[in-house]
Formats: C-alpha cells, structure tokens, sequence
C-alpha cells in the first residue's frame, strides 16, 4: 500500500522524493521532444505544441479508465501522464508561444508552487497559514508601496483577474450605496432604483466588466461601453458626456472600470484623465491592470501607468507579466477599510477575539474561504530575481513587441497593423502576396485563419487571432523575456512563408 501523506515517518519521505524525482525527471524529459521544421532556415523552434487535432486527442485520452475499480500504483500512472498528457501540453516557454496572456513560469515559482501543494495551507484562517498569512500581508503591502498606495492601502489574493475585478466593482457598489444613498446592501439587498445604476468601461475591456454587472445583479445594461480611440484607449471626453447624460436622464453612475492592457491590443486608458473624472463627479475607480500592472516593477516603463496610483482599486494579475503559475491574482485598494462589505465573523473560523490578539484572518477580505498560499510564489521570485531582475524582464518583453511592430510597419506589402504597442502585444494582418489569386477582405481573413492554423498543427508554433471591426487579425502576445530576435525574424519569415504558398 503507498503511503497517502509525507509525515514523520522515514518511508514517506523517501516515497515522497521518489514521486517527486521521476515526476520531475519525466516532465524535463518531455521538453526534449523533436520539433518540426518551422520552414524559415536555421535551428528548429522548441515547440510550442506537437501533438494530434482535437480529435485523436480526444480517442487517446478517452481510452485511459477514469476511475479503475483497482488502482494502478503511482508508475503505471505516471507512464500514462509521460506517453498522454505531456507530450499533448502547451510548452509557454517556447518562442514560439505567443498565442494568449499565458506566460511562462519561473522556475523558483514552479519550486514554491510544490512547497503550496505539500503542505495545503488554507489563507481563510491563521491557525491553518502562520507563515503564509503573514508572507501574504507583507507581499500586499509591498505592491501597495510599489503602486503607490498610502498607509491604509491593503489588498488580498483571488482566483484570477476576473474575480478581482469582481470584487472592485462589488466594493465599488457597495460604497455608492452606503456614503449616496445611505442604503447597507449588505444587510437589504439591493436598492429599488438599483436599476438605474450605471457603471463606464472602453468598448475593449475585458468581458468580465459585464460578468460582473450581472453577478451583482445589475445586468449586463447597467455597463455603459465608451468608444476607444484609434489606439483603443478609453476616450475621455466621451466618458465625460455619457456621464452627464446619465446624469440629465436620472441615472446613477457609480463606477468607472478603466483598463491598464486590453486583452487584444495591450492597450492602457489615459488613467490621469480618468482620475480627474472620476473625482469630479465623485466616482470609484477601478482600474483592471491585470496584463499592465507588471509595468510597475519597470524603471524605464513604469511611467505607462500614471494615474494608478489614484484609482479606489486595482486589479493584478501575477501570472501574466509577473511569469507565474496560474492562478495567481490580487484586488488592491486604497483604503482597505472598504474590505468592510466582506467581513463575516464566524465562531468557527475567524472568532473577532482571535483578531484583537493579534491573529490575522484573511477570509475578512476574501470572496473566497478556502484559498491557496499563491502570495509564495511571488515573495519566492521577487527574492529570487530582484529589482534589477525584474526590470530586466520587463524591458526584453516591451522592447521585444516594439521590435515586431517596426519590423510590421517597414513591410506594408505584406503586413497591415492597428496601433503601436503599449505592453507586449502586436496585432497585424497578413496582407496577400503581391499578384496572387487572393482577392478581396474576405479571402485575406480566410488566409490569416489558415496561417494560423498551420502554424498550430504543422511549425509547432501558437500564434492569436482576433477581429477588428469585422476582420480577422493575427496577436503575437510577448510575455517570454528570452525570445531573441532573431527568433522574431524566424517567426515573421514562416509567416511569411505560409503566406506565399497559401491557395484560396
């Protein structure tokens, strides 16, 4: 019989390390695998993915019972995971990764995410997370200096980007409530002119905004979408006008949800203009910096995100920029006394007794009880890399993407783009080849979704597609400080390449 846990006990220790050692073992092997041929000269690419379509995928993984009525023992299991599952993974740290905000992962992180695992602690109560409460709150107060939070800044790790911009938003309402309509929410429910509630955000925000209108239960019609720019940037003077014609119409604005990296183009509001606004007419701001936040670890770039520093909250996502394991995200605010909304004191759990001695019990901030030690993986890597590490990284991906975008725009012919990059992300069309077949928008947008696919199935590398104003566009998302140039280069002449020899 395995031993079920690591304990004291000498046998489980060495099964622990055996499990570990040839768990190890196989995934470093696996990355090891042959590449195909990317088609554009020099050393083959390490793939993003080699494995089969959807549908032999599917069969493969299909035939492996579920839930045998023997067990197998760890190494019969572990074989299936080596010849099924690992060879049928993304590689993020490909260079030819470049698809989604999906980063690579630092290996110091991947080191603090097995130290997570093994010993399961729990953030909702101290007595289930000493050192991780206590890492956990200095890792928030680091980031509310770095954002540029005063003293009564405080924040909490959540489950991703959108359950952070859930919770600003959530706050946000909140707040409106208590300090215009002097109505308690939490106590009442929702006001009877909660229908009138009007929240701002781009036209290119994350579609989470509208989740979370509907999660509070505000409908998706109380997002009212502001026209973005040629740069798809939040126009300010038009959020100023709907403001005020909301106004005139007997609406309640209490909300402005700007954006620090657009999902497509990398895209950041002008958060100055925002604050202004919002000030003016007395109105939370969140900004969702759940791509653009890991600017602020960056001496050169930092600058890209004036503004931040006056937003009510702020949303960070640490596997995106940050290089770590998902999930791993924070909500911010300025005045963390406006937790309050999420405060349950529970006999059980998080006694108010405990509290007045000295015992932190994060569940007072947190819509979740149960939550991982995620804060470790980010106190591990800022230790391990440093500020000048770190701002290292960032300036390889920032430059990295401006690099593209002038290699785009010094071959018109061939390239077609939107708007220079802000972050690390660059979206362009490939334009047919000069005197070929292809005629017309709609052949060019079946050319790029052919491109793409090929580049998935056939060159082992992801790239994005998206649409804009009705057409199809491809995304390189450069989150991999160690992709060269020359790898760049690579990249756009297999494009280029599949272009030529594309048939409609």
């Amino acid at each position: 019989m395995p031993a079920f846990f690591l304990t004291d006990d000498k046998a489980s220790q060495e099964e622990f390390l055996a499990c570990i050692r040839d768990t190890a073992k196989a995934i470093a092997e696996s990355c090891a695998q042959p590449a195909p041929d990317s088609g554009a000269g020099g050393q083959a690419f390490f793939p993003a993915y080699c494995g089969p379509e959807p549908a032999e995928l599917r069969a493969q993984l299909a035939a492996i019972p579920v839930f045998p009525a023997e067990g197998k023992g760890f190494q019969a299991v572990l074989e299936n995971i080596r010849t099924h599952v690992l060879p049928n993974l993304v590689r993020t740290a490909s260079p030819g990764y470049l698809a989604h905000l999906h980063s690579p992962v630092l290996l110091e992180s991947v080191a603090a995410e097995l130290v997570i695992a093994a010993f399961n602690p729990s953030m909702d109560s101290w007595d289930q997370s000493p050192a991780a409460t206590e890492i956990e709150v200095l890792v928030i107060r680091e980031l509310c200096r770095l954002f540029g939070f005063g003293g009564t800044a405080d924040g909490v790790f959540t489950s991703g980007g959108s359950q952070s911009n859930l919770t600003g938003i959530l706050l946000a309402r909140d707040a409106f409530c208590t300090q215009k309509l002097k109505f308690d929410v939490k106590k009442h429910g929702l006001p009877e002119n909660s229908a009138r509630f009007r929240m701002y955000a781009s036209e290119v925000s994350h579609f989470s905004m509208e989740k979370s209108a509907h999660l509070l239960g505000l409908g998706y019609g109380a997002v009212r979408k502001v026209p973005a720019d040629g740069r798809r940037k939040m126009d300010a003077g038009a959020l100023r006008r709907m403001i005020r014609e909301d106004l005139a119409q007997g609406n309640l604005p209490f909300c402005v949800a700007a954006t620090a990296g657009t999902t497509d183009y990398g895209s950041i509001d002008p958060l100055d203009d925002v604050a202004e606004i919002c000030a003016e007419y007395g109105l939370w701001m969140h900004t969702d910096a759940a791509y653009g936040s890991g600017l602020i670890l960056s001496g050169a770039y930092r600058n890209r995100l004036r503004g931040i520093e006056r937003a009510d909250s702020v949303t960070v996502d640490f596997h995106k920029m940050f290089l770590q394991p998902i999930s791993c995200s924070a909500v911010l605010l300025r005045d963390g006394s406006q937790f309050s909304p999420l405060e349950l004191h529970a006999d059980y759990l998080n006694r108010e007794e405990d509290e007045e001695d000295g015992y932190i019990n994060l569940v007072g901030k947190s819509m979740q009880t149960t939550r991982r030690f995620d804060a470790l993986k980010v106190w591990a890597s800022f230790q391990v890399r440093g500020k000048d590490g770190w701002d290292a990284i960032l300036a390889s991906c920032v430059e990295n993407a401006a690099y593209v975008y002038e290699r785009l725009q010094a071959a018109p012919d061939s390239f077609e783009t939107i708007a220079p990059p802000e972050i690390s992300s660059v979206v362009f069309r490939v334009r047919p080849k000069p005197g070929s077949v292809c005629s017309g928008e709609a052949d060019t947008d079946r050319m790029n979704k052919s491109i793409r696919r090929t580049l998935l199935h056939k060159k082992g590398i992801i790239t994005g597609q998206t649409t804009d104003n009705g057409r199809v566009f491809l995304k390189f998302t450069l989150l991999n400080p160690a992709i060269t140039r020359n790898d760049l280069d690579r990249l756009l002449a297999c494009i280029l390449a599949l272009r030529d020899g594309w048939q409609p």
